[in-house]
C-alpha cells in the first residue's frame, strides 16, 4: 500500500511539473493551432432557450439526479475573501432544496497557501502563475487554478459549475447542461463575429465558422467534467497567447480571459445552451423573475428617490468595489423606496449572510 501511494504521488507530481513546463513554454511560443485537436461537426442550437419541458418533468420525478460540483476560484484577498463566505453561505442554504443538483462546493484558492476561512469554506490550494506572466491581469490564474484542480482533486460529481465569489445564489440549482452540451450565460459584450480577425489567430478557419464561438465567458457554466478537463489546458494556453498578442489584449481588455474560454470550447467541440435565465445583474436587471444567481458586478447608485444615478456616485449605493480592503459591515442600509427587486434583494441577502457567519469582518 505504502509503494502505491509512492508511486502515485510521483504521477501527480510529474503531471503538475509537465504542466508547469507547459505554461512556460506557451508564454515563450505564439499557440500551436493544432493543440486541442481535430474539429467536429458543430451542433445547432437555439441560441436562447428555456428549461426543456421534460427536465423540468424529469426534476420532479424520482429520476437519478445528475450532480454538479461547484467550482470558485478566488485570491486571499480581503475583496475576493468576503465575497466568497457571502456566495458560499447562500450555496448551503440551497444546496439541498427542492430541484437542486448541487452536489459538492471548492473554493480554488491561487495564492499557493492556505488563510484562516480553510475551515470554514471547503478549499484546495492552487499555485499562482509564475511571477510576471500574469502582466498584471490576475485573473489569468483562473485557467491555470482549474488546471491543476482537475489534475489532482478528487472531484466526485460529472459536471461542474464554474461560479465567481460575486454570485449570490437565490433559489436551488438543477443541471441546466443536456445531451453533451455545457449550458452558459450569454453575454452581450462577447462578440465573436465583431472580431473574427482578431479570432482566426486562435480559432482558424478549418475549425468552422466563427459563430461556432458561443457569446460566454467561463462563468456561469455547467459542464461536463470530462469536458472541462479537456477545455482547461486549452484554455490556459489560449489566455496567455492572447495576453501577449498586443492586437487580441487591446481588443478584449478585461474580458481577454472570457473570449479564451469561449474559443477553448469551440475548439473542443463542446457547444453551450445559451440559458439568459442563469443570473440577473443589477441595476440593469430590475426583476428576479425565474433566474439562478445575482451578479453583483456593477454599482448600484440611487438617489433618495430610488432613481438610478449610474454613472454618479449615488445618495445611496451599493458597489463591492468600495469595499476592496475590508469587508461590507453588518446590517448595510437597505435602498430608498422605489429601488427595483433586484437591487433591495442582493442587499437583503447580503445582510442575512453577514449576519450568520461567525466573526464577520474578522
Amino acid at each position: 500500500m505504502g509503494c502505491g501511494n509512492v508511486f502515485y504521488t510521483l504521477i501527480i507530481t510529474f503531471s503538475v511539473a509537465l504542466i508547469t513546463y507547459n505554461i512556460l513554454i506557451s508564454a515563450n511560443a505564439p499557440l500551436r493551432q493544432e493543440l486541442p485537436g481535430p474539429s467536429k461537426s458543430s451542433i445547432n442550437v437555439d441560441p436562447i432557450i428555456k428549461m426543456p419541458v421534460e427536465r423540468s418533468r424529469r426534476h420532479g420525478s424520482t429520476a437519478k439526479k445528475r450532480l454538479f460540483h461547484t467550482a470558485v476560484t478566488a485570491s486571499d484577498s480581503v475583496y475576493n475573501t468576503w465575497q466568497c463566505r457571502i456566495m458560499y453561505y447562500w450555496f448551503k442554504k440551497f444546496q439541498n432544496g427542492p430541484n437542486s443538483e448541487m452536489g459538492g462546493f471548492t473554493r480554488i484558492l491561487h495564492s499557493g497557501k492556505p488563510d484562516k476561512y480553510m475551515d470554514e469554506i471547503p478549499t484546495f490550494i492552487a499555485q499562482p502563475l509564475p511571477a510576471g506572466m500574469d502582466q498584471g491581469y490576475i485573473v489569468l490564474n483562473r485557467p491555470w487554478a482549474f488546471v491543476q484542480w482537475l489534475e489532482k482533486a478528487d472531484i466526485k460529481e460529472d459536471y461542474i459549475l464554474m461560479a465567481e465569489p460575486d454570485h449570490i445564489i437565490i433559489k436551488p440549482i438543477p443541471n441546466l447542461s443536456k445531451d453533451g452540451l455545457g449550458a452558459a450565460f450569454p453575454f452581450f459584450y462577447i462578440e465573436p463575429k465583431k472580431y473574427e480577425s482578431v479570432l482566426r489567430k486562435f480559432f482558424p478557419k478549418n475549425k468552422g465558422p466563427i459563430t461556432n464561438i458561443d457569446p460566454i465567458g467561463n462563468s456561469p457554466v455547467i459542464v461536463g467534467k470530462d469536458s472541462l478537463k479537456k477545455i482547461a489546458p486549452t484554455w490556459m494556453n489560449v489566455s496567455l497567447a492572447m495576453k501577449k498578442d498586443p492586437e487580441a489584449d487591446k481588443a478584449f481588455g478585461w474580458v481577454l480571459e472570457m473570449y479564451a474560454y469561449a474559443v477553448s470550447s469551440a475548439l473542443h467541440d463542446v457547444g453551450n445552451i445559451l440559458y439568459k435565465d442563469f443570473m440577473l445583474q443589477p441595476p440593469w436587471d430590475t426583476e428576479l423573475g425565474n433566474k439562478f444567481i445575482i451578479h453583483y458586478t456593477y454599482g448600484c447608485d440611487y438617489d433618495l428617490k430610488g432613481r438610478l444615478t449610474y454613472g454618479k456616485i449615488g445618495e445611496w449605493r451599493f458597489d463591492k468595489r468600495s469595499y476592496d480592503s475590508v469587508a461590507p459591515p453588518r446590517n448595510l442600509p437597505l435602498p430608498p423606496a422605489g429601488v427595483p427587486q433586484s437591487v433591495v434583494t442582493l442587499v437583503k441577502m447580503v445582510n442575512e449572510a453577514t449576519a450568520n457567519i461567525p466573526n464577520w469582518g474578522s
